[in-house]
């Protein structure tokens, strides 16, 4: 195992540190319970937006804490669930007093834990509206889920929530457009690679230099299939037609097309991706008028990518255009 770290026990905590020392005009952390909040946090009027999950996703979470996106996220530890008191102590540090969103990955820890904490939160009486992002159309069942697992439409409904919320919009109605996102959203994943968990130290599976895994998911669970490695055209077909013919999606859609790096991929091969992708897109008639392409829901530093497709309205699209300010993602500022 090749990575630069000091030790898997310390991990998380230097990486947080290393976040706030570089962007803490943005974020400031909070250790033992770990988590992270906006630099002005709590952020007075408005609703709180509270997310997390295990690390080695970055920049998801912690990376989206910021104006117009985020108030606060939990790192669990790699690929590990946070504990319910890291959101609870998170979910009091953000409060503004409209009450607390929880956007929550379907994962079955996930869901958990942020269950317990909701529980705690409205015991000391600040309102809380919980989301789940279930989004894969991979496989229905999963190692660590049960039911779809939540994957890329959790960016996007991280940031789309989080325009709602600076516009003033009660916690009712973020929640409203959250699971509108959830709803309209669809994902699927490819492999090429593996990735080695620190505490592991070895490769999560196996896969052969020439084979891929199609609809694998971010933690290395198993995906459809396993076969030969194809073209980046051919590749990119076998993303997107379950992903169109899901919902489905129909000619004269508007969309926000998503392409996602796992972390190990260059940007230079999401790009050829997001070509064929968005010929795709267009040969069934659908609008792609937004889109984002880059690494940013990941797992270690898996080889792969994700696409993620959105169907918009004036809503989401207004939502998504507003201005965000966080470490990862930021425009109109």
């Amino acid at each position: 195992m090749k990575k630069l770290i000091n030790s898997p026990e310390n991990l998380v905590v230097e990486a947080m540190e290393g976040m706030e020392a570089a962007h803490g005009d943005l974020i400031k952390a909070h250790y033992n319970p770990n988590f992270i909040v906006r630099a002005d946090a709590p952020a007075k009027g408005k609703v709180a937006i509270l997310s997390g999950g295990g690390s080695g996703h970055e920049p998801l979470h912690g990376g989206f804490v910021g104006a117009g996106m985020l108030d606060g996220a939990c790192p669990g530890a790699v690929f590990t669930s946070p504990t319910p008191d890291q959101m609870y102590e998170a979910g009091k540090a953000i409060h503004g007093g409209k009450g607390v969103l929880l956007i929550i990955k379907n994962y079955t820890g996930d869901v958990m834990n942020f269950e317990l904490a909701a529980d705690l939160l409205k015991a000391d009486g600040i309102e809380v509206e919980s989301v789940v992002i279930d989004d894969d159309v991979a496989v229905k069942d999963s190692t660590w889920t049960a039911g779809r697992r939540g994957v890329g439409a959790t960016v996007l409904a991280e940031k789309i929530c989080g325009g709602a919320a600076a516009a003033g919009l009660s916690l009712k109605e973020v929640a409203d457009i959250c699971r509108k996102v959830n709803a309209e959203g669809r994902s699927m994943g490819v492999a090429l690679t593996s990735c080695t968990v620190p505490h592991v130290g070895k490769p999560t599976f196996d896969l052969p230099e020439d084979e891929i895994e199609m609809g694998i998911g971010i933690h290395g669970e198993p995906g459809r299939t396993r076969m030969k490695l194809q073209p980046a055209d051919k590749i990119t077909e076998m993303l997107m037609d379950p992903i169109i013919t899901d919902i489905p999606y129909k000619s004269g859609d508007e969309v926000l097309l998503f392409v996602n790096g796992m972390g190990g991929t260059p940007l230079l091969e999401l790009y050829v991706i997001y070509r064929k992708a968005a010929a795709i897109a267009k040969a069934h008639g659908l609008k792609v008028s937004r889109n984002l392409v880059g690494s940013y829901i990941t797992s270690l530093e898996m080889a792969g990518t994700s696409i993620t497709m959105l169907k918009l309205d004036d809503t989401l699209r207004k939502f998504w255009d507003a201005p965000v300010k966080t470490p990862a993602l930021r425009w109109g500022v």
